[in-house]
């Protein structure tokens, strides 16, 4: 069992749904900026939910399990906070959203140490 499949999975999930709501439900309620924000943070969560899975299902070892859980962070972070500075238009949640993408950044360089560490190991 690969618990960060699942992760991933869910936060594909959600990304959906919040795609959807942005899409149908929200955008009668929320200025124009505001649904671009919201847009901007359910396009990268589910970048990042494919990335986890990508991660999961590709690589084993520390620096893999690492770059998820950086993904994870990130996602909570940046399209977490996006999300409340779109749905509540209160600009401080955004002081977030930097530290979410510096943990996509960090996600990233761990997913590529994990891929050429494996790659030097055959």
């Amino acid at each position: 069992m690969n618990p960060w499949l699942a992760v991933a999975a869910i936060n594909g999930l959600l990304a959906v749904a919040a795609g959807a709501l942005g899409a149908h439900g929200i955008q009668s309620l929320l200025d124009a900026h505001a649904v671009q924000i919201f847009e901007t943070a359910t396009r990268y969560q589910m970048y990042h939910a494919l990335a986890i899975g990508l991660a999961a299902l590709a690589l084993r070892g520390p620096f893999a399990t690492l770059a998820c859980a950086l993904f994870l962070a990130g996602i909570v972070l940046f399209s977490g906070s996006l999300y409340l500075v779109a749905l509540t238009g209160v600009p401080i949640f955004g002081i977030l959203t930097p530290v979410g993408g510096a943990n996509f950044l960090a996600g990233w360089a761990s997913l590529a140490y994990a891929a050429l560490k494996a790659g030097s190991a055959q």
